[in-house]
């Protein structure tokens, strides 16, 4: 028999037995996960000493900084993201964790929008900060009510492209209760929408629902997360992005399967137009029958296969489109402050819109806001008790960091006879100074809405859309990938409707992970689980997944507001 990372010596046309995967993203564990379920044998190669990709924590003293989760599609039953997490083993024996206010937006005076995901408490409060614009919030809410229902039938298990004509008809007219509401939603952008209130807090408030703003964003997924707030499927897992990364490890190896950590792959080898196997850094030749790739999607397409195997479209797609503003989203900058007292008063989470003159400290704000959230509402077990962690971030363009950078963004280095490629590297002085200068700002800028916080600071960590290309090798520090909703998004899903996650003219590729599709952690792990349907397809043999009973179902808690933010329900509409 052979393992993972050694050729079957069966003929091409033969059953598949072996793959290599890479990256130990979500994306490569779900797929690893899959993989073993129907009978392949893996090896995920990892070039990071941990699991998780982007979706990860790392300890500073008595903290845990969490930089990942906070808020975890398909967390809750009742729709098929859900079954996805049970299938990989990422929420059993978790207590899940929900919030009654998805964000609050607070205004550059003081005044302050919560955004609950009920959408009778959140009538009854947008029509209490402006009775002028009650038709649009009714219209708004009313909506958010169709979501909540329609979310029971929006497809994840099985991919668009293996669907047949009858189930693809089925999916539609499943929809067709819901179809005004997906209709007006995805039709108008959210700034145009925004643009309608009369209110001046709710016309900038709407824009940031979703944390940052996102200006090719449709009204549709500010509809689709607040829905699945409220039914209680985007809650926090216990334990945190890296606990959810380890729990899908421990049920990849459960299953069979095999990581390689510290290992980082420079070229996937091709013989006679079919991927034969990896040449690592290291110099060695790993051999399988498939190999996916959950790594970064321009560097597998660039650099792993040299640029060979796109078409026309796949050319355009990773050489122009994929350098054109707005069609990968940006980076974030974040700030992490463990602090030695607790903020009861603190919201979980707050955008801040800023003045210009607040922004202009901040190098690469994409727009002039932050996100700031006290990390320890979502996940107490992460700091010592009574002690908080404030997580600061602003969405960001990496051109202004790599401008002050002097140094490689990576570099490799051996220590005790073992290769490391996540190690630090020397920057330039002026960005050591603008992680300073826009470390001190956002201190300054809490201390002024919480006094004794910068007092309080015990732990301090600042990091840049370089820091995310150091540890992930991701484009630009992105973490997720394609933007949905324009040309490179679009132009993807019908890429994969049309050749599947694979390249036209490669034989034995396939493609997994949020390059693969568009947007955050359910999505890449979708992936893992189409990418094996497509597989089994491709090797005739019927895909199979069965739910983790390892451990108990997971168990939820709601997390009430404080009575100082509650807002009268309005009477409930008919249904």
């Amino acid at each position: 028999m052979t393992t993972a990372g050694e050729r079957s010596t069966a003929p091409a046309a033969g059953r598949r037995e072996t793959m290599l995967i890479i990256g130990a993203g979500l994306g490569g564990l779900s797929t690893g996960c899959y993989a073993q379920m129907n009978g392949y044998r893996t090896r995920i190669l990892e070039m990071h000493e941990i699991p998780g990709g982007c979706c990860t924590a790392w300890e500073r003293g008595d903290y845990t900084l969490d930089a990942c989760v906070s808020w975890m599609l398909g967390s809750g039953p009742g729709n098929e993201m859900h079954q996805i997490w049970l299938e990989l083993g990422a929420l059993q024996g978790k207590e899940v964790r929900h919030f009654e206010v998805f964000n609050v937006v607070r205004g550059q005076d003081g005044r302050a929008v919560y955004f609950y995901s009920d959408p009778d408490r959140l009538q009854a409060h947008l029509t209490a900060l402006s009775p002028a614009d009650a038709q649009r919030i009714k219209e708004f809410c009313g909506r958010l009510r169709a979501f909540r229902k329609a979310l029971a039938v929006y497809p994840f298990l099985k991919p668009v492209g293996l669907m047949g004509r009858l189930e693809r008809l089925r999916m539609l007219a499943s929809f067709v209760p819901y179809a005004n509401a997906v209709r007006k939603t995805i039709s108008v952008l959210m700034a145009e929408y925004a643009a309608r209130f009369q209110d001046p807090l709710l016309r900038q408030a709407f824009n940031f629902v979703l944390y940052e703003k996102h200006p090719n964003f449709p009204v549709l997924p500010t509809h689709f997360q607040l829905a699945s707030h409220a039914n209680l499927s985007a809650g926090v897992p216990q334990g945190g992005s890296l606990g959810v990364a380890r729990s899908i490890e421990r049920r990849y190896l459960g299953l069979g399967g095999e990581i390689a950590y510290n290992t980082k792959v420079e070229e996937v080898i091709v013989e006679n137009d079919r991927a034969a196997g990896v040449r690592l850094s290291d110099g060695r030749e790993l051999r399988a029958d498939i190999v996916v790739s959950a790594a970064d999607g321009p560097t597998t397409m660039n650099k792993f296969l040299g640029g060979r195997y796109l078409d026309d479209a796949y050319r355009r797609l990773y050489t122009e489109t994929l350098h054109r503003p707005g069609m990968v989203f940006p980076g974030y900058f974040t700030l992490f402050l463990g602090l030695r007292r607790d903020f009861p008063e603190a919201d979980p989470c707050t955008t801040y819109l800023l003045t210009d003159e607040q922004a202009a400290e901040l190098t690469g704000i994409r727009h002039p806001s932050i996100n700031v959230q006290f990390r320890n509402r979502h996940y107490p077990e992460l700091s010592p008790p009574g002690t908080s962690v404030v997580y600061a971030t602003y969405f960001c363009d990496i051109a202004p960091w790599r401008a002050l950078d002097e140094g490689p963004e990576q570099a490799t280095r051996s220590r005790g006879g073992q290769e490391l490629h996540t190690l630090p590297v020397r920057h330039g002085r002026g960005y050591y100074a603008a992680k300073h200068r826009a470390r001190k700002a956002l201190v300054a800028f809490l201390e002024e809405r919480f006094p004794g916080l910068e007092e309080s600071i015990a732990v301090r960590d600042v990091s840049s859309p370089l820091t995310q290309v150091r540890y992930t090798g991701n484009h630009d520090g992105t973490v997720l990938g394609w933007q949905p909703f324009v040309e490179s998004g679009e132009t993807l899903e019908e890429l994969v409707k049309r050749h599947g996650p694979g390249l036209p003219g490669l034989g034995d590729f396939y493609q997994s992970g949020v390059w693969a599709t568009t947007g955050g952690l359910i999505r890449a792990a979708a992936a893992g689980r189409h990418v094996m349907q497509f597989v089994c397809r491709d090797d005739g043999l019927p895909f199979t997944a069965s739910v983790d009973t390892s451990a108990p179902p997971p168990t939820h808690l709601v997390i009430p507001v404080g009575p100082q933010q509650e807002a009268a329900p309005a009477p409930k509409e008919p249904q």
